[in-house]
């Protein structure tokens, strides 16, 4: 396949968005998400930033239009900046239409002013409550204030802010009307996420798990939901509350499967492309990246990639006890 051939999978979708992981760090600790004493990979097993640019690049060069850098926590990477401000070129170019990143916000406040030269224009926050306590407690970090100095920043600096909430029960049920009206208030689209049974975590799944059809179903009671066409490359399907006037968005991957028009792959900060976020297919690009000076293997490599992504995940509804669907944490396959 060649250089500038498009990427299309086996069922004939043209994959056009990458979500890049250049880090498995995080300067959180979400109970939904990690264990409270992670063992993160040893640093010398990371993809140079150079490298990072160098994969990105080559997906650019088959058509990719949208990067996402995530992590862990895109913004503990050592000279992340320098990343951001080398993948910019694509979007003066015109080859790329959209650079971005999803943040947990801790440090947002701190890298607004850069992200916007370099041409971000949006930015997913991750943000589960906003009560002091319930948020210390849900992230094992007492650090809203910052997280909300940091959502207050990237505005200034022109940037667009969506809010991710991941829903849990007995976690931030009842937060999440209020959530909503907050977000809308302050001229952000959020969208709700179900958990992801990726990984071994301390508390029990089937306990954290909250139905977003149930959620939907509630806010219909008192809200008026009107569906929306609208879609941005992602699994989120979209709703305007007319009460409101905002759009809110839900992620449903175990009460509604959104597989079949996936569009994106991840790659994992070692260099591991993960054709699906809820299957264990996957190639490793950082041998063909470091076999040769140019790209022929590498790009050899992602279009036979292509073959192996899924048709869908194969994610249940959690049992209690259960082992995860995946051992990977979400933090190594990249939000």
């Amino acid at each position: 396949m060649s250089q500038g051939a498009p990427l299309v999978d086996s069922f004939g979708r043209t994959i056009d968005y990458v979500r890049v992981s250049v880090t498995d760090r995080c300067n959180l600790r979400c109970t939904y998400c990690m264990s409270e004493h992670m063992t993160f990979m040893p640093k010398s097993n990371l993809l140079s930033l150079d490298e990072l640019d160098r994969i990105c690049t080559a997906f650019v060069h088959r058509g990719v239009k949208h990067l996402r850098l995530t992590g862990g926590e895109p913004l503990v990477r050592r000279d992340f900046m320098t990343l951001v401000r080398a993948l910019s070129r694509h979007l003066t170019s015109g080859a790329l239409e959209e650079l971005t990143l999803t943040t947990n916000g801790v440090r947002l406040a701190e890298f607004a002013g850069g992200l916007a030269e370099a041409g971000v224009k949006r930015i997913n926050v991750s943000l589960d409550s906003l009560d002091r306590a319930n948020f210390a407690r849900i992230t094992r970090g007492d650090e809203l204030h910052r997280v909300l100095d940091g959502i207050a920043a990237a505005k200034e600096a022109g940037i667009r802010i969506k809010i991710n909430a991941v829903a849990l029960k007995n976690g931030n049920e009842k937060e999440l009307p209020e959530m909503v009206r907050w977000a809308h208030g302050h001229g952000m689209d959020i969208t709700l996420i179900e958990t992801m049974p990726l990984g071994f975590i301390e508390e029990e799944r089937s306990d954290q798990f909250l139905s977003l059809t149930d959620v939907r179903r509630e806010m219909e009671s008192y809200w008026t939901l009107s569906d929306l066409s609208d879609r941005t490359g992602g699994p989120a399907r979209y709703v305007r509350v007319e009460e409101t006037g905002g759009k809110l968005g839900f992620i449903t991957p175990l009460t509604h499967n959104f597989c079949d028009t996936c569009q994106r792959v991840r790659l994992s900060c070692t260099g591991t492309l993960h054709m699906c976020l809820g299957q264990e297919i996957s190639v490793d690009l950082r041998a063909p990246l470091r076999a040769s000076p140019d790209d022929d293997l590498l790009h050899a490599a992602i279009g036979q990639a292509m073959a192996t992504k899924p048709k869908a995940h194969d994610f249940l509804l959690p049992v209690s006890g259960a082992a995860p669907a995946l051992s990977r944490h979400m933090s190594v396959t990249g939000g």
